[in-house]
Formats: C-alpha cells, structure tokens, sequence
C-alpha cells in the first residue's frame, strides 16, 4: 500500500473520532447549560441582568464552538484536498 493512501486513511480516521468527540463534547455542554438554566429559573436571588449576562455567555460559548469545528472543518479538507492533488 502506498504511503499517501496510509497517511489519507489516517487522516479520515482521525477526522472521524473528532467529529465523534467534538459530538460529545457538545452534548455534553447542552446538558450542562440547560441544568444551569433550569438551576437559575429556580434561584430568586440572581437579577435578570445576571441571568443576561449568563444566556450571553452561553451563546458566546455556542459560537465559539461553531466557529472551532468551522475552522477544524476546513483544515481537514485542505489536507484532503492536498492528500488528492498529490495522488494525481
């Protein structure tokens, strides 16, 4: 098998447990942000300006997400895109 092909293969694989990781990760600070919400509704002692600049928070967590699996996203097709221009 030629060295390429490996190194293409590597490459998918280990694009593919990123994404599965990255799947979790997300799950994961879902779950944890909709507890903190649900725990904050319930807590009388917090003004709704803490409760904004919590929710803002949370979406400036979202994007921040978004714009790293963007960027990983995109990386990862550069190196693909290098893997089939070198096949040729």
């Amino acid at each position: 098998m030629d060295l390429k092909q490996i190194a293409k293969q590597m490459m998918n694989m280990h694009k593919a447990i990123f994404d599965n990781i990255f799947k979790v990760m997300v799950f994961m600070q879902e779950q944890t942000e909709n507890l903190a919400s649900y725990f904050l509704e319930k807590s009388p002692w917090l003004s709704k300006d803490g409760k904004k600049v919590i929710d803002d928070w949370a979406k400036t967590c979202k994007k921040c997400q978004k714009d790293f699996k963007d960027t990983a996203d995109e990386s990862y097709k550069k190196i693909a895109d290098l893997f089939d221009s070198t096949q040729k």
